[in-house]
Order: C-alpha cells, then structure tokens, then sequence
C-alpha cells in the first residue's frame, strides 16, 4: 500500500476533478501491474494496473488508495473491471465519499466473490486525498496557505522590498507544491501590486495550476492562458462563496500565495486546512510588512491552531508544514 500511495502522488494537480489515486497488483509475492490516475483524470490507477499486469492479474491481489468507482463514465466502472480480470482480492485505504461510490465499488467486487479488506494505510491515504474529501463533503477545495517570511514574520521591508527573502532552495520548493495543486490564489491586492505569474517554472512541460485571483473589481491584465500560464479565473469574495464555485468546478486543492489580508480572511473564516511555512534567517524588524494581517483575536484560546507534520532545511532556510486535523 505504501508503493500505492507513493504512485498516487505523482497524481496531485494533475487530474482534478478526479481523486489522485493509485494501485499496485501483486501475484505470489511479485508485483505485476501498478498504476496511477493519468493526467486529466483517465485512465484510472485500477484500469492501467490492469492493463500492465494482463493474464496475471487472475488470482491477485489489487492494492488501491480508494474504493474503486462504480459509476459508468467516460470507462466502464474498475469494480467490474477487477472482477472481469479476475483478481481474488482487493485492499483499499478509503472508502470513496462521492454519492456515486459510496461503497456500491466494495459491494460490486464481494458479490462477484471477491475479498475485500478496507482501511490500508487509512490515515497516510486520507491525507493524501485531503482535497478531494474536503470537496465531495465540504463543498470547497483544500487550502493550502503559503507565507514566505523572515525570521520575525515579515514578508517585507517596510519600503515594500521582498526579493528575496528566501533563497533559491525555497523557492525551487514553492514551485514544486504550486504543482501538486490545482490553483493558485492570490488576493486583489497582490495581483495590482505584483502582477505575479503563478505558474510552475524548472519542472519541463506540466499542466500549469488555474490561477486565482479573489478580486471585487477588475485588475490589470495578468498573463493570458497558454502554453505557460494556466487558466485565469477572477473570482469576487466573500470567500466561502468563493471556494464554493471552485468546488464546483471540480478544483481540489488551492496553494494561497497572499497577500496578508485574503490570508487573515482565510484563517479567520476557519478556511485553511495547511500552513506551508518558509523561514529565512533574517531580521527584518517590527516596522516590516507583516505576513498575516489583523485577526482580532481577543484571547490567546481564539487563535487557530495546527499541527506540526513536517520541516527540513531548503539550503539556508527552513520549510515547516502544519495541518488543521480532518474535522
């Protein structure tokens, strides 16, 4: 299940509005088909492990991320296609929460006689499809709020100056989780102020994030779609309304790069399900620019909270990751 769930992630930012799923078939001890959500959401990991492991997947073993579907699209249902290839067993992490699923792909493989053991890795898989859990029940994608700051938490000098407070480590990183995502969102002010790119640079041809800005009135131009730049979506706060229609446009995950105030507006709404947190060994002082803006906290108990998962050093800096638990 660990090699599933590493397939898997080759998904993420990839295959929305599809969950980034992955399977490996193994027969007397061998793996002979493994597979993983195809950019654009087809194949399925099921239908290319399948397709990998042909005749020796009768009598195997399938180890799935997620229920297989069981709901006839653009390709057959993968329960009925495990069981046509005659697979003995099936281990999946999760059940599938989509109205569609929802335990007919585990009902579908035991009627045809085929065992099914759930729960495999159940939290390492939940968080990997964190975003497409909190879309199918919550209705919004998963937040992801990024802040690059100095030492004391700023993101600029007080005369505006920013580049660079992180070093190229860091930044080669930011561009690799702005590929794990969907979207990119910014604030109005930043997109006026910046005119950002938002799109993933060093990683060859990739399909580029949607990028987002939560503006209540036109910005400048920023640069159109192409080859480089990924979808361009201006969308008007308030901002549950907002990740309400990127759900409903099937995105999964979003990676908030700023301003201060859309992140304050996030945290205060109880809208951020991760912090990724770069911290550069520089003093910038308190009449620096902030990273957060006011949250109006009146007790130190109002504060949101969340737990520390991950941290290692990006050349002379240092990258933290926090997550607010699964409600």
């Amino acid at each position: 299940m660990d090699h599933a769930l590493r397939l898997a992630a080759r998904g993420l930012g990839n295959v929305w509005p599809n969950p980034a799923v992955g399977c490996v078939i193994v027969n007397a001890g061998r793996v002979v088909g493994r597979g993983w959500t195809q950019p654009g959401g087809r194949p399925h990991a099921e239908r290319m492990a399948l397709d990998q492991a042909g005749p020796a997947a009768r009598g195997a073993t399938a180890y799935v991320t997620l229920e297989p579907c069981a709901h006839h699209g653009r390709t057959p249902p993968c329960a009925e296609a495990l069981v046509q290839a005659g697979v003995a067993r099936v281990v999946s992490s999760l059940t599938d929460p989509d109205p569609r699923v929802a335990g007919r792909g585990h009902a579908i493989l035991r009627t045809a006689g085929v065992e099914v053991v759930e729960g495999g890795r159940f939290d390492a898989a939940a968080a990997l499809q964190r975003g497409f859990l909190t879309r199918v029940t919550q209705g919004r994608p998963m937040v992801t709020l990024k802040l690059a700051t100095s030492f004391d938490g700023r993101i600029a000098t007080a005369a505006g100056e920013s580049r660079w407070i992180t070093g190229p480590a860091a930044r080669r990183h930011v561009h690799l989780l702005r590929l794990t995502h969907d979207a990119v969102m910014v604030g109005a002010g930043t997109a006026r102020a910046d005119r950002p790119a938002l799109n993933v640079r060093g990683f060859g041809a990739v399909r580029q994030p949607v990028r987002v800005v939560i503006a209540g009135a036109p910005i400048p131009a920023l640069p159109p779609e192409d080859d480089a730049h990924g979808p361009l979506w201006v969308l008007p706060a308030p901002l549950p309304e907002a990740l309400a229609e990127l759900g409903r446009r099937g995105i999964t995950r979003v990676f908030c790069e700023g301003g201060g105030q859309l992140a304050a507006a996030l945290l205060t709404a109880g809208l951020v399900d991760e912090l990724a947190g770069y911290t550069a060994g520089v003093v910038l002082g308190g009449d620096g620019r902030a990273a957060v803006g006011p949250l109006g906290l009146g007790a130190l108990a109002d504060a949101p909270r969340f737990r520390l998962v991950e941290t290692r050093a990006l050349g002379g800096d240092v990258f933290h990751r926090w997550v607010r638990d699964l409600m």
